[in-house]
């Protein structure tokens, strides 16, 4: 595995790599890698000749008081484990290389849809952070492929949106969620979490689950929300939302909507977990 800090560098090396007709699939990270960024590796591994992983904990994503200062960094750790899948290059560039200017005068991308709700509601500007870094990162590495995890849907579906409007040669791939033994959806911020609060954590599965065989059984839209809510609250979870959704335009579902997506956010002591089922009515 080759590591490269300059973007330059990188452009070069690709270049030569698609003069062969190699096929670049690309994995973008913020690190702290965990199961699910490495399982996003191992799609990438079967559809491509070449894998990219970049790490790059990004500024422009993170608003005032989120945890930009405290986001875990272990690059050593995830050197060990990219280098151990056997990967080809591993992009780690500074904020000066992805952000020359600066990331508040720097050109941003925002997809003009779908960023309005969700997590886009609780976190504004988020969102276009993402798509500004990862279609900067899209020009240096010029993938084939780039494999994004399902667990946050909200972000897969607007990078998607993002490359077919910008008319970007790249096929989006999502990988789905990897949990804990107890099914709770992996991410960098469980650390965060006690072992207790790991126990009550894995509550927010058990309940989306529950909602969709109500779901399945009948109930309506509002009242399947409504006591999936209740049930969240009497666990101790301050909730961000709980929404079933359509899911191709992440709008609340309508009882003619077939294919559904049950998704949810909440804080359970200091991090905000998120998860969420996709669901297909007959």
């Amino acid at each position: 595995m080759k590591i490269i800090q300059s973007a330059k560098q990188l452009q070069q090396e690709i270049l030569l790599l698609k003069q062969q007709e190699k096929k670049i699939g690309f994995v973008p990270t913020m690190g702290n890698l965990h199961q699910g960024h490495l399982s996003l590796v191992d799609i990438a591994k079967t559809k491509s000749d070449i894998v990219v992983a970049s790490i790059f904990v990004n500024p422009m994503q993170f608003g005032q008081g989120e945890d930009l200062d405290k986001y875990p960094r272990t690059l050593s750790e995830d050197i060990d484990k990219l280098e151990a899948l056997e990967i080809d290059y591993l992009f780690t560039p500074t904020n000066q290389e992805i952000y020359p200017q600066g990331k508040d005068c720097h050109t941003s991308v925002e997809v003009n849809r779908l960023s309005e709700n969700l997590c886009g509601a609780s976190r504004p500007g988020h969102f276009r952070g993402v798509t500004t870094v990862v279609n900067i990162l899209f020009n240096i590495v010029q993938p084939d492929i780039a494999v994004f995890g399902k667990k946050d849907y909200q972000q897969f579906q607007i990078i998607k949106a993002m490359v077919k409007d910008l008319m970007l040669p790249i096929q989006i791939i999502g990988g789905g969620i990897i949990r804990e033994d107890n099914g709770l959806a992996m991410s960098s911020r469980n650390m965060y979490l006690t072992e207790h609060q790991k126990i009550e954590a894995s509550y927010l599965r058990k309940i989306i689950l529950s909602t969709a065989e109500s779901i399945r059984q009948g109930m309506s839209f509002s009242q399947a929300q409504l006591e999936a809510k209740e049930h969240l609250a009497s666990k101790g979870f301050k909730i961000d939302y709980f929404e079933i959704m359509g899911r191709s335009i992440l709008q609340p579902a309508t009882q003619q909507d077939k294919k559904l997506l049950i998704v949810a956010a909440a804080w359970l002591g200091k991090p905000k977990l998120l998860d969420n089922l996709e669901i297909d009515l007959v």
